[in-house]
């Protein structure tokens, strides 16, 4: 749904989702946890931390419009920590 309906794009790891974070991008982190896939929205660069810590789970990390990820994810705008 992302990739095709939001525009979305694959990133090709946490470098890359930092650099868009930095940019003013929406960045979402996709945890693959075996039955089923998470998809959490980074609204900080700790976020973005916590959620590349290794472990044996597949992550894919996506990038679409800030203000549209903030909607599909029902998140209150005064709590996103942009860029800095």
């Amino acid at each position: 749904m992302l990739l095709q309906e939001e525009k979305a794009t694959i990133l090709p790891g946490v470098e890359a989702a930092k650099q868009a974070f930095s940019e003013g991008m929406g960045v979402i982190c996709v945890v693959d946890n075996g039955p089923f896939e998470a998809a959490a929205f980074a609204f900080s660069r700790g976020e973005i931390e916590e959620f590349a810590y290794p472990d044996d789970r597949p992550k894919t990390w996506v990038a679409i419009d800030l203000k549209r990820a903030m909607e599909l994810a029902n998140f209150p705008k005064d709590r996103y920590e942009g860029p800095k």
